[in-house]
């Protein structure tokens, strides 16, 4: 068992119940939330992974752990796919996703669907590409949750993530230590309501594998060719693998 999979946002009981009602909870002030902490720096991340994926012009995709669908927008607006899904297990944050999909007439293309990541409903062999945005960190079993996203890929498909990590370097390890334990939390608190949900974010990234690690975690489920990229002095990590 990996650090972050012990930690839950509301203390005893199942991890996936809560992350699902922690999300559920913060649904309407997420993208807002999300876009200022990062002073929209995130926007540039996701673009990033989905340029990944660009070269091997994937038509079906899967976006897991898509909360508001900002990646699933995003990837279908410069990858242009015929299909691409969204799962997630909370609705409040898919239910966003769809307006916003609608709004932009995305329908004939972005689909929402309410899955448990670990146990995912569709066949071996299923898409092209699947793309996960700072969600894999909140997974209660990370090594279950890679399985299932290979498993859904086919042969030759990709695999591409951006998840939040902390600095190895000075001075931006010391001064993302102290952002994501005073500022994050407490403007997360005062714009949320919901008094744990970000104070459980910045323990979950401190605790999340990252790096070589993290590559290896991936080779451990089936990739191949795993490798990795920090972003914005190692705020953000972008890993890429093929099956």
């Amino acid at each position: 068992m990996y650090e972050q999979e012990q930690i839950k946002p509301y203390g005893d009981g199942e991890k996936a119940q809560q992350v699902e009602q922690m999300f559920d909870n913060i649904a309407p002030t997420y993208d807002k939330l999300n876009h200022r902490l990062s002073w929209d720096i995130d926007k540039g991340w996701r673009r990033k992974a989905i340029k990944a994926l660009a070269p091997y012009k994937p038509q079906s995709l899967l976006d897991i752990a898509t909360g508001t669908g900002d990646f699933a927008i995003l990837a279908a607006q410069m990858l242009q796919p015929t299909r691409l899904v969204g799962a997630d297990i909370s609705e409040g944050m898919m239910e966003i996703g769809r307006q916003k999909v609608k709004a932009l007439g995305l329908n004939h293309i972005v689909t929402f669907e309410k899955e448990d990541c670990l146990h995912l409903s569709y066949d071996n062999n299923t898409f092209d590409a699947v793309t996960a945005a700072f969600g894999i960190r909140n997974f209660a079993d990370l090594d279950a949750g890679l399985r299932e996203m290979y498993r859904v890929l086919k042969p030759g498909g990709h695999l591409s993530i951006v998840e939040l990590t902390t600095p190895v370097k000075f001075p931006m390890k010391q001064l993302f230590r102290i952002y994501s334990h005073t500022v994050l939390p407490i403007y997360g608190r005062l714009i949320s309501r919901d008094t744990s949900a970000y104070s459980y974010l910045t323990k979950t990234i401190e605790a999340f594998p990252q790096g070589e690690r993290m590559v290896s975690i991936l080779k451990k489920a089936g990739f191949a060719e795993a490798s990795f990229r920090r972003l914005t002095f190692g705020i953000c990590t972008m890993y890429f693998a093929t099956k």
